[in-house]
C-alpha cells in the first residue's frame, strides 16, 4: 500500500506548473536552510576545504545558492513522473550528440562519465537524443528504502534508460555485449568509496580524495569509448549537457589515467558554477585537505 500512495502523491506533485513549483521551492529553501539547517555543517566544511582561497562571505554566498538550487532540483526531479519527452528535450538539451551517435553507428559502445552536478536526474532523458540502435542504461546505487528505490527507478526509466544496480554492472554489461547490444551507459563516477575500498587517491577540489575506478576498468575491458558530460545550468529549469571525449583511445592509457581525466573535467565544471554540485554529500570523509 505504501508504494501506490507514494507514486500517486509524486504524480500529483509533478502536475504543479513550473512557475508555481519554483515559488514553493523558494519557500522550502528558507525552511531547509534557516530552520531545519539540513547538513549545514557538512556543506560548510566541504566548501571551506574545497575553496581555501575564498573569503567567508563568498563561501556563504555559494552555500546559500547551493541550497536554493538543491530545492529546485528536488522539485524538478519530481516532474519526471509526468513530464513529456518534448518538454524534457526543451529543458535538458544535449550537445555534440553526433559524436556519440557516430560511434553507435560503427557498432561501438560508449561510457558517459558524469557527476552529482546540475540536475543529474534529468540526464536520464539522454536516450531521447541518441541513435535508436543503442541500448541506454544508467548505473545507480540502490537505496535502502525499497519503496523509494522503486519510485526512483520508475521516474528514471520513463525516458527509455534502463537502471542497473552498481553491484550488478559487470554481469549486465557482459550479457548485453554478448547479445550484440550497442550500449550507451551513464556512470555517476564521483561516488565516495567505502573506507576499505579506498585504494586509489587523486587530487580533487583541494583534497587528496579516494576514487572509484570501476568505470575505467569497464571501459578498458569492453573497449568502450569514453565521454564526459559537461552540464551547465542556462537558467532556472533549463540545462545544457555537452558530450566531451575524454580521450581518443582510452584503452591505451596507463591505469587510473582515464579516471584522473574525468576528475579534472568535473573539477573544471564545478569551479564554473560551484553551487550546482552536491555539497551535502560527505565526499571527502576518507580523504584529506591538501596543503599549499
Amino acid at each position: 500500500m505504501i508504494y501506490p500512495l507514494l507514486r500517486f502523491s509524486l504524480k500529483l506533485l509533478s502536475y504543479i506548473p513550473f512557475r508555481v513549483m519554483y515559488i514553493l521551492s523558494d519557500g522550502m529553501y528558507y525552511l531547509l536552510y534557516y530552520v531545519v539547517r539540513y547538513r549545514r555543517k557538512v556543506v560548510r566544511q566541504n566548501l571551506v576545504g574545497s575553496f581555501p582561497g575564498k573569503a567567508p562571505k563568498e563561501i556563504r554566498r555559494i552555500e546559500k545558492n547551493f541550497y536554493r538550487f538543491f530545492m529546485d532540483m528536488i522539485f524538478e526531479s519530481c516532474k519526471l513522473a509526468t513530464i513529456s519527452p518534448k518538454e524534457i528535450r526543451r529543458r535538458m538539451a544535449f550537445k555534440n550528440v553526433e559524436a556519440v551517435n557516430a560511434w553507435v553507428k560503427q557498432g561501438k559502445s560508449v561510457a558517459v562519465y558524469l557527476g552529482h552536478y546540475g540536475n543529474w536526474e534529468w540526464v536520464s532523458s539522454m536516450p531521447l537524443w541518441l541513435d535508436k540502435r543503442m541500448w541506454g542504461a544508467q548505473i545507480y546505487r540502490k537505496l535502502r528504502n525499497k519503496n523509494i528505490d522503486r519510485l526512483m527507478l520508475h521516474i528514471r526509466e520513463r525516458m527509455g534508460a534502463v537502471c542497473v544496480d552498481m553491484h550488478k554492472t559487470a554481469r549486465c554489461i557482459t550479457e548485453w555485449i554478448g547479445s550484440g547490444k550497442i550500449c550507451v551507459i551513464g556512470f555517476i563516477a564521483d561516488q565516495s568509496p567505502r573506507k576499505r575500498e579506498s585504494r586509489h587517491f587523486l587530487p580533487f577540489l583541494h583534497h587528496k580524495t579516494p576514487v572509484l575506478t570501476g568505470t575505467e576498468k569497464i571501459v578498458k575491458h569492453y573497449g568502450f569509448e569514453a565521454f564526459y558530460l559537461d552540464v551547465k545550468r542556462v537558467r532556472r529549469g533549463h540545462y545544457e549537457a555537452e558530450f566531451v571525449p575524454l580521450h581518443e583511445n582510452p584503452s591505451s592509457l596507463p591505469d587510473f589515467e582515464l579516471t584522473a581525466l574525468y576528475f579534472q573535467r568535473l573539477e573544471q565544471t564545478i569551479l564554473r558554477q560551484p553551487e550546482l554540485y552536491l555539497w551535502t554529500h560527505k565526499r571527502f570523509k576518507h580523504g584529506e585537505v591538501l596543503g599549499g
